[in-house]
């Protein structure tokens, strides 16, 4: 019991600390957030698998972590930020619009199966499906592909 404490409040340490780097528009944050997702998506993964058991806290935790770092994600992208970033598709500042209701569809998506919490590894891998055709549509318009 003590460590499911010990996760839980990393993680939620980890939501608070994103929340006051969240603006800043700089490569290591906007690389931050996206590891927060991928780290939040981990965790789905391997309940998903079977690697991890069941666990509602983890997957509330990952589930808020995904939701709060996508809605914030599109500030990055502010008027102050780092628009010479190698890594930045610069479609992103042609379509900031697109980008910022694709940003908002994965908060939404994530809000949603926070209300409706899965109950079992089968509605984790169910609600991963949702969640990736969110980041895969983004992805597939956004990020640069490397060689």
């Amino acid at each position: 019991m003590k460590w499911k404490a010990i996760v839980m409040a990393t993680a939620l340490a980890g939501i608070a600390l994103g929340s006051v780097v969240a603006a800043d528009g700089t490569h290591d944050s906007r690389i931050g957030m996206m590891k927060k997702i991928g780290g939040a998506t981990g965790a789905l993964g391997a309940i998903a698998k079977g690697d991890k058991p069941y666990d509602a806290d983890m997957v509330k935790a990952s589930l808020t972590t995904i939701a709060e770092t996508a809605k914030a994600f599109p500030d990055q992208f502010n008027p102050q930020s780092d628009k010479t970033d190698p890594e930045v598709n610069p479609k992103i500042w042609e379509n900031l619009d697109d980008f910022k209701a694709h940003a908002a569809k994965l908060s939404t998506d994530a809000e949603t199966a926070l209300a409706q919490l899965p109950a079992d590894k089968a509605g984790v891998g169910a609600t991963l499906k949702t969640l990736g055709a969110s980041c895969g549509a983004c992805h597939q318009a956004y990020r640069i592909k490397k060689d």
